[in-house]
Formats: structure tokens, sequence, C-alpha cells
């Protein structure tokens, strides 16, 4: 198999990905990058020799999200009027025009989007974290302390301002601007009120909400048929662009390792993520793994130490929520859930 034919299959992959996840739009945009993406531009030619690992570096989806941000800035007419907010429905030739008129104009640009990787930060996940939060809370007995790596712009670090409707039930601030209702299966996590004393988060490139062009970037990643998303992404970033928290530039590991050099009395400390780990170095994975042991070898009933994930099984295809708590080292599969928290099988 030819590089350019790695990459067009690497984009039809991700086109039935899209579908499978409610964006039939991108999945048709993908689809036509696969077909009819050619070396005429730049960005085409900057594409289809890439070098890296597709899959990791989400290749197809930062030329979607290259193409998107043309339209959320209006920089691009004729594609803004192909586009799911304009109400058109284009079929796939006038799609296409619209498209291959975007990477001829803007070429230079869209070639330099491809440099970053993408920054989703997807505010629904912290509908899954949820549940395993009021876990720790409700057997703790303790206030929180919650550290989160590959936080982005760090806009799930403040999951406890939202409001969530978990089926019949309801937690959080009822005037929340961002409000998560993920299908509920099964029975409900202890749906009690908690506190959180302190928040932290890390990022190899951390995004700063308050800067409208991170902001920007974090937007145009919004898959574009799916205009409710962008509109919770759009309330999260406000909110984080508010406060005073900013996601620190540093090593997963490094950072893990000094967060949980001590234990924290009188809280309990969840270590969490979504959907990163797998992006990460093998030693990396190792490093955490061995902070999180050490430090939960120190960790007491009144310190103890939580390590909440939500991420992909190891054979793929599927999501989990998990929980291994210390003292003791317990772990726990808490939930099957969906990428993206639109829907949660609780398990406990």
């Amino acid at each position: 198999m030819t590089d350019d034919d790695r990459i067009r299959k690497h984009f039809s992959g991700q086109a039935e990905t899209c579908r499978k996840l409610g964006s039939p739009f991108t999945g048709r945009v993908l689809n036509l990058l696969a077909e009819r993406l050619d070396d005429s531009t730049g960005v085409g030619r900057k594409t289809l020799a890439w070098e890296g690992r597709l899959r990791d570096d989400a290749l197809c989806l930062r030329l979607a999200g290259g193409l998107h941000k043309l339209v959320l800035t209006g920089q691009d007419a004729g594609l803004a009027a192909v586009y799911p907010a304009s109400g058109s429905e284009p079929d796939d030739e006038t799609l296409w025009a619209a498209i291959a008129a975007a990477l001829s104009a803007h070429d230079h640009e869209l070639a330099a989007f491809l440099d970053s990787p993408p920054q989703t930060n997807e505010v629904a996940r912290s509908g899954v974290l949820l549940g395993g939060f009021l876990t720790v809370a409700a057997v703790t007995g303790l206030p929180l302390r919650t550290l989160e790596i590959g936080a982005s712009a760090g806009l799930n670090l403040h999951w406890d301002a939202w409001n969530y409707a978990l089926g019949d039930a309801r937690w959080g601030n009822a005037s929340a601007s961002v409000k998560l209702a993920p299908e509920w299966r099964g029975p409900l996590p202890p749906l009690a009120a908690l506190s959180v004393t302190s928040r932290a988060g890390c990022d190899q490139a951390p995004v700063d909400p308050a800067d409208p062009e991170q902001a920007l970037r974090l937007r145009a990643y919004i898959w574009a048929d799916q205009s409710q998303r962008l509109q919770r992404v759009d309330a999260a970033i406000a909110h984080a662009a508010a406060s005073p928290i900013r996601v620190t530039r540093a090593d997963a590991a490094a950072w893990v390792a000094e967060q949980l050099v001590s234990p924290a009395d009188d809280v309990a400390t969840v270590l969490y993520h979504s959907i990163m780990w797998q992006y990460m170095p093998a030693d990396t994975q190792t490093a955490i793994r061995d902070a999180l042991l050490e430090a939960g070898s120190h960790a007491t009933a009144s310190a103890p130490l939580s390590w909440l994930r939500m991420e992909p099984v190891p054979e793929g295809g599927a999501c989990e929520l998990r929980l291994t708590s210390w003292p003791g080292g317990e772990e726990r599969r808490l939930a099957d859930v969906d990428f993206h928290g639109r829907w949660v099988e609780w398990l406990e």
C-alpha cells in the first residue's frame, strides 16, 4: 500500500467513525477528501505525504477543522454557503466544488493548520466523569481535590459548575450555562452534594480559553453539523475564560509526580483524564502508574487517592469509565460509555 493509499484509507475510515458518532456531514467531507484530494495545492501535498501516525495525529480531523475555521470566521463565503449552519443541503458535486475552491484560496493557512494537534476538550464527557466524582465523594465522605491530565483548555476542570439531567434525576447548578443530559442507562450514582476544594490541570500544549484565536481553534474542531456541541463549548469557554484557573504547560508524568509527592489530608485527591491516555508514550504511561502506586501506598482514610479515567478499552471499539481507589488499590469498572458522552450505561 502506498502512502497515498494509506492516507485515503484513513480518511475513509474516519468518515465512518464520524457518521457513527452523529456527524454525517463531516463524514461526507472526509469521504470526498479521501476520494478527490490531490497534490495541486500545498495543503493537499502535505496531507498526502504525511509521515506521522495517522490515527494518533488525527490528520483528517485537522484538515476538517481547518475548513470549519474558515466557515466560523466568515473567511470563505462559498464554503459557508454549503455548510450546515447555512441550512443548505448540497449534493456531493456542489460540496466538493466549494471545498476544492477553499483548499486553493486558503492553501497556506490550511497547511499551517495541520501543524498543531486537535484540541476538542469535549465538555459532554463531564457527564460521564460526574458519576466517578460522586462515587469518590460518597465513599470517602470528604471534599475533593481534582487533578486533570490532558486538560487542554481546562473546560472539564469546571465539571461541578454544570447542570446535569441523568434520566429523571437532576444534579448541579440549575442556572448553569452548560447543561448536560446524557442518555442514562442503569442505576444512578449517589447524587449527593459535594464540594471541590481545589482543581488543577496540565497539558503539553494548553489552550487559553480567554485568547480568541485559541478559543476559535477549539470551536473549529467541533463537527460542523453538531450545533448543540458548538453551543455547549461556547458556554464552557466563556465560563473558563472568566475563571482565574489556567492549565499548566507540563509533561503529564512529571506533573503527576509533583502533585502526588505527599498526601493531602482531609481531602480526597482524584487524578482524572478522558480520551487521552492512548496518545501518550508508553514510558509516560508507566511513569504515571508508578507515581500513582507510590502515592497510593501512603494513602489513608483521611488522605485517600483515586484514579478516574474515561478511556477506550485496550481492544478498541468501546469506551469505559474506571476507578481505582487507595488505600487498598481496588479497581472498579463503573460504566460503559459513549466516546462523546452521549450515553452512559452505569454498572455499579
